[in-house]
Formats: structure tokens, C-alpha cells, sequence
């Protein structure tokens, strides 16, 4: 088995046989393919390190198919940034120049832009520990990065010795991205003076100094005479799809003569504009920073009419002609006149009333917690004991029956532990995903048919979905075929359409949160990330899972929907190969190799499914397919789903090829077996729960 490097796909390349409907045999000399591979790479990364390479290329951890499950990241609440005071210390030039240089050694951090970097390392405090201090602590709870300024410090992790750092190393970084916990333990081995930076001083900066530049380059926009007619929202789209440029002095910007293919806003320098006059260069003017050029060449095919020169080093957007067609024009679907999440729809008083689709001939009826009865395992290790279907952070998700009379109907009851919610300033959160999903009415969401609430839990009534979790099912194929992985892809984005339509990014898509129904077909579950979200707006919310997050995540410039189209880009991926394009078992490695956008495919991968993910996975978000001016739609006619039929695949007419994924006999036969939860939970009073 061979890889394949590619960062847009395009053109009928031979990328190795798609593998279909792979049975036992085939599947085994995949395997052994794969091995002999793994072999064959060791020995060429080996020759590359021999010869200084420095390239990324696949390795065995990039093989391996992952087998837990993605940490979660959860969102905090961010304060206004704009009222928000950052604190500026002064600092000489050697410190300065000390925290630069250690801040550009980071494969995260090194992006930052120079205004926001200058922020950053003025705002950096100098503290001072002793020998043998304990800087962090091993499963402590992380807010701070370090840079050391002087001194010493020795790195252990479960008690064994890691390494030691010495002044210009860098610790802790990961802490001001999200919230974690440090993996190890570093201690002061002499007296040591630290530069240091906490995680909302260091957000706010990089979030500020973000919406500065987009405000600006907003308002440059908004003077460009081509642009006249276009919305807030739509020149928000082509902010999205211009790229930075840098230009020493002398460099030509643009040549007199040629076809005019970019149009450039200045943001930093100068710019001499000149013109051929009798065989000499005469010149026009200088432009400088918020100064625009080349704009005709977005609706014209006409050739440039003058010379721009770099005076001195520049810095511009840019924007394509090929990337502007493909921008706009915007917003050709009329959103509906009332949000999904209507401010008045969201007040529901009295007794919420159930239906259930499939048997049109029960009355609706109120649903009670206390008519909920726990499902018993039946046999096994832990019989009698209540079936839990999955557990995470905030609780667990139980199987319990209703219904005085027969059939049985069953739910899946999610219960979240209070104390936690309101530990963590999730509430807001909580109370975000019990609106979405009761307003919610699509056949790919799992539907929410009742809340509840006591001293210690919140709960929700779901749709069970007896098919069990896409995530399961992967590890136990390692990977799908692509009729499997078109059909479960396909469900999502009519997910994802429905969702948008309404206004509604959903920032965690991943297995671990599709289930299948009885039938095979693919619903999206859990929305405690999920976000009502303005047209034309964006919000800063760090979240998701790390081999799932966008680039624009990471650099916390403000995010909207295009993320979803990112993340449908990895499921894609991991889906047809067993693992995301961007895996590591340490975060930093996985988000350098997000930002750095290299998708390595398998020579099995089709064309086709390279294609799609590639356009989808696109570093900036106004140029991934779905968030052009076919929105969707563009989506939908990508040539890896000729074959589905969207109107069918909406009325669940379709043979779902995940049938056979779906095993029979009791209704918790799809599900990881889990013991009872013998803990005793504590009780919370605060009243944020009132509406459950």
C-alpha cells in the first residue's frame, strides 16, 4: 500500500482501486498490504532522517486506527472582549526578543500575526520560584504557559524522568488554548525566573486583535465600488477566502499588461503604482495601508493598466478571481422568516405532548419521568442491572420502557449530573441543546420528546436509536466501505442542511455522535455544542474534539458554519480509513498538522471521496465546498454521491448498505455492555435548570 499527498484534489489521477464491498479475503490482504507497508515506511523514514529530510510523510502512528474515544473540548464562557483591559508590562529588549523567539518555536503559536504577537509578549508577567518548587502539578487543572527566563526545571510524568528545560523553553502551552489537564509534573531544579501568560489574557488579545482586522478589512471592502451591491454577509464570505501575502521592496505586485486574475487590499506598507509612459516607468501615486487595487480584474477578463511595486515590505489580502465566482453571489435560498429557535417558541408552557411516527395509532399522551421504567440486562456479567448505553463527563445515557400497554416503547433517558454542569459554567450550554433539539424536526436529529428535572440530574427523553453508535461499529470494521461510508455521509449532510437552514452550526461532528436507527439510517445525536448563530456572524467558542477541529478554531478567528463542512471533511476521511488525516497521540503534533492542511491518502481511497475531502478541508473556510454560493447544494452534486438520490434518501426509501452493520436480538444487543453506577451524586439548588 502506497500514500498519496495531496492538499486539493482534482483530475482523474490513478489513486489506487477503490475498495467495495470488500469481503473476508479481501480484507485480509488489505491487511497485509497494510503491514508490509508499515514495513517499507520504517525503512524510508529512516533513510530520510539519514539524509536531514524534514518533510512529514505517513508514519505508524498515522496508520494506526483509532481506538478511544476523541477528548471533548469544552467551551467556556468568554467575557466581552471589547470591554476587556489587557495588561501590559514592559520588558527590555533581550527579554523581548527571548519571548519571540520561544513563541516562534511553536508550531501553534508561531502564527500569530505580528500585531497580536507584539500584544501577546507585552502581556506576558515575569514570577520567580524556588529550587524545588512544583510549577505544575501532574491531572491538575491547567490556565497558564510558560517561558523560561533563567534557571532550571526537570520534567516527570507518572514519577519516571522526562526530560529538563532550560531558559527559551517553552511549557504549559496547551493551556491557553482550552482547558486541560497537564500531563506531567515540573519542578524548579534551581531558583527560576518564568515569564508567564494565562489562558484569558492570551484569548482575549488574539480574539480582539482578530475582530480589529476584520472590522477593517471590512470597511476596505465596503469602499471598493465593484463590491457596492453586496451584503455584510456576503462580503463577510469573501473576507473568508482571502489569503495574506507578504512583499519585500522592489517585488512587483502586479505588471502592467498582464491579465488581471487578483484584487489586493493593503494592510501594512507601501505600494507604487506606475505606468508605462513613452518607454519609461511614469508614476501615478503611492497607495498605502487600507488602499485597494486590482478590483476589475474580479468581473472583467481585462488586463492590468498599470504597475504596482512594493516600496518598502507589504503586506495585502488577496483574492482570487476563481475564488470571488465561487463566493458569490451569496444567500440565493431564502432563509425562513422565523428562526427555529424563535425567541417566542422557546417560552413552552404547559405539558409537552409525545407522537410516535411509526405507530400513527397511539394517541399522543404526557410522558412522566417516573412512567420511565430502566431496561434490566437480561443475561450476562451484569444481568439485572440497568442498561446503560454510554457514559461520558457529564452523565450517562440509560434505556428505560413506557407504555401500560403493548408493543413496549422505548427511550434512550439522558441524565446529566447538575454539580458538574454548574462546575464547569455549562449551563447555558445544557439549556442550549434542550432548545435545539425540541424544536428541532428533521429524520437525520434524533428527536427529544420530553425534559425532566430533580435535585441532582437533568434529564432528557430521546429517541432511541437501536442500531447503536456509528463510532462502535467502525472500531468494530476498522473501517467502511464506500457505499457505507457515501450512505452514512449523505444522511449527515441532510443533517447538516436541515440545521443550517435553521441557523444552527454544530461544532462536534464525529462517530462517537452518529447513531443508527433499526433501519441503518444515520442520525445526529448529542447538540451540547451546538449554537444558534446569526447570519453573516461569527462566535469564538473554543470546542470540538482535536482531530476535528477547523484551522479557524485553533486560531481563534472567529467560526461559523464552514466548520461543520470541515469536520464533515475528517468524518469522511476517517470513516474510509479507520482514523482522521490529522492524528497524533500529542495535541500539538495533531493541530500543526491541521494548520499545515497536508491530507496523505491511501492509493484505495477513490478519486472521487479524495476530491470531496480535499475541497471540504480547505484552510480557509470561503473556499470549502458548502460554503460557496451553492451552499449545500454544491455538496449534494459532488460526484461521490452520483448515485444517492436525495429526494429517496429524505423519505427513507433508500436500502441502507448499513443494514448488515446492525445486529439482532435484544435491544441493547448494539451497544457496549456498562456496569451500574453506584456513585452518589450531590445536590444543586442553583434554579438554571427551571425550564427541564
Amino acid at each position: 500500500m502506497a500514500y498519496r499527498w495531496a492538499k486539493y484534489v482534482e483530475g482523474p489521477e490513478d489513486w489506487g482501486k477503490c475498495v467495495m464491498g470488500m469481503d473476508s479475503q479481501v480484507r485480509q490482504a488489505r491487511l497485509q498490504l497494510e503491514k508490509q507497508y508499515l514495513q517499507s515506511m520504517q525503512l524510508i523514514n529512516n533513510q530520510q532522517q539519514m539524509c536531514g529530510a524534514q518533510k512529514h510523510r505517513p508514519t505508524h502512528e498515522d496508520d494506526m486506527v483509532r481506538k478511544s474515544r476523541g477528548q471533548q473540548i469544552v467551551p467556556e464562557p468568554l467575557p466581552n472582549i471589547i470591554d476587556t483591559e489587557v495588561p501590559r508590562f514592559p520588558k527590555s529588549s533581550c527579554a523581548f526578543r527571548q519571548i519571540v523567539k520561544a513563541i516562534q518555536a511553536n508550531e501553534v503559536l508561531k502564527r500569530l500575526g505580528e500585531e497580536q504577537l507584539d500584544t501577546v509578549v507585552e502581556s506576558f508577567t515575569l514570577t520567580q520560584y524556588g529550587k524545588g518548587d512544583s510549577v505544575i502539578l501532574e491531572g491538575s487543572e491547567g490556565n497558564t504557559m510558560y517561558i523560561i527566563a533563567e534557571g532550571e526545571l526537570f520534567v516527570t510524568q507518572h514519577g519516571q524522568p522526562l526530560r529538563t528545560l532550560s531558559a527559551g523553553d517553552v511549557f504549559g502551552e496547551l493551556a491557553i488554548l482550552y482547558n486541560c489537564k497537564r500531563t506531567a509534573t515540573v519542578t524548579a531544579t534551581t531558583d527560576v525566573k518564568l515569564w508567564e501568560i494565562d489562558r484569558q489574557t492570551y484569548r482575549t488579545i488574539v480574539t480582539q486583535k482578530h475582530k480589529q482586522r476584520r472590522q477593517a478589512i471590512l470597511g476596505f471592502l465596503k469602499e471598493a465600488h465593484t463590491l457596492n451591491g453586496l451584503s455584510d454577509t456576503q462580503l463577510s464570505r469573501i473576507i473568508d477566502s482571502m489569503e495574506e501575502c507578504k512583499f519585500h521592496p522592489g517585488d512587483i505586485i502586479v505588471q502592467e499588461g498582464d491579465e488581471g486574475k487578483s484584487f489586493f487590499i493593503i494592510l501594512k506598507g507601501e505600494v507604487q503604482v506606475t505606468k508605462e509612459v513613452n518607454g519609461s516607468q511614469e508614476q501615478i501615486r503611492i497607495m498605502r495601508a487600507g488602499e485597494h487595487f486590482g478590483e476589475l480584474a474580479l468581473i472583467r477578463n481585462s488586463c492590468r493598466t498599470a504597475t504596482c511595486r512594493a516600496l518598502r515590505d507589504v503586506t495585502c489580502i488577496t483574492m482570487s478571481k476563481e475564488d470571488f465566482e465561487e463566493t458569490v453571489p451569496l444567500d440565493t435560498v431564502e432563509l425562513p422568516k422565523v428562526d427555529l429557535l424563535d425567541i417566542e417558541a422557546l417560552h413552552l408552557t404547559g405539558k409537552k405532548r409525545i407522537s410516535f411516527p411509526d405507530r400513527p395509532n397511539v394517541a399522543p399522551v404526557p410522558l412522566r419521568l417516573q412512567d420511565l421504567v430502566p431496561v434490566l440486562y437480561s443475561e450476562g456479567r451484569y444481568m439485572g442491572q440497568p442498561v446503560t448505553l454510554g457514559t461520558g463527563g457529564f452523565g450517562r445515557v440509560e434505556l428505560v420502557s413506557w407504555g401500560p400497554g403493548k408493543p413496549v416503547e422505548y427511550f434512550a433517558l439522558k441524565k446529566i449530573r447538575k454539580v458538574h454542569i454548574v462546575q464547569t459554567c455549562q449551563e447555558e450550554h445544557v439549556k442550549m441543546e434542550r432548545q435545539v433539539l425540541l424544536q428541532s424536526h428533521s429524520p437525520f436529529v434524533v428527536r427529544l420528546y420530553e425534559t425532566f428535572r430533580d435535585s441532582r440530574y437533568v434529564y432528557m427523553a430521546l429517541e432511541f436509536c437501536e442500531g447503536g453508535e456509528l463510532w462502535t461499529k467502525l472500531r468494530e470494521a476498522k473501517y467502511f466501505t464506500e457505499e457505507v461510508t457515501i450512505f452514512c455521509t449523505a444522511c449527515v449532510v441532510e443533517a447538516l442542511d436541515y440545521l443550517h437552514s435553521n441557523r444552527i452550526v454544530y461544532r462536534d461532528l464525529k462517530p462517537e455522535n452518529l447513531m443508527m436507527d433499526k433501519h441503518g439510517y444515520v442520525k445526529l445525536v448529542d447538540f451540547g455544542f451546538a449554537k444558534l448563530l446569526p447570519k453573516g456572524e461569527k462566535t469564538y467558542s473554543f470546542c470540538g474534539t482535536p482531530e476535528y477541529l477547523a484551522p479557524e478554531i485553533l486560531l481563534n478567528e472567529g467560526h461559523d458554519f464552514a466548520v461543520d463542512f470541515w469536520m464533515l471533511g475528517i468524518l469522511i476521511f476517517e470513516l474510509l480509513v479507520g482514523r482522521p488525516p490529522f492524528c497524533s497521540s500529542d495535541p500539538q503534533r495533531i493541530y500543526s498538522r491541521i494548520l499545515d492542511g497536508e491530507i496523505y491518502f491511501p492509493t484505495y481511497v477513490s478519486e472521487a471521496a479524495c476530491s470531496i475531502i480535499s475541497k471540504l478541508c480547505r484552510n480557509r473556510p470561503g473556499r470549502r465546498l458548502g460554503n460557496a454560493r451553492n451552499g449545500i447544494r454544491g455538496i449534494k452534486k459532488h460526484r461521490w454521491f452520483h448515485k444517492i438520490k436525495w429526494e429517496k434518501l429524505a423519505a427513507h426509501q433508500l436500502s441502507a448498505p448499513t443494514a448488515w452493520l446492525i445486529k439482532k436480538g435484544s435491544p441493547y444487543v448494539n451497544f457496549k455492555r456498562y456496569s451500574m453506577d453506584l456513585s452518589a451524586e450531590e445536590d444543586e439548588f442553583s434554579g438554571w435548570d427551571e425550564d427541564f
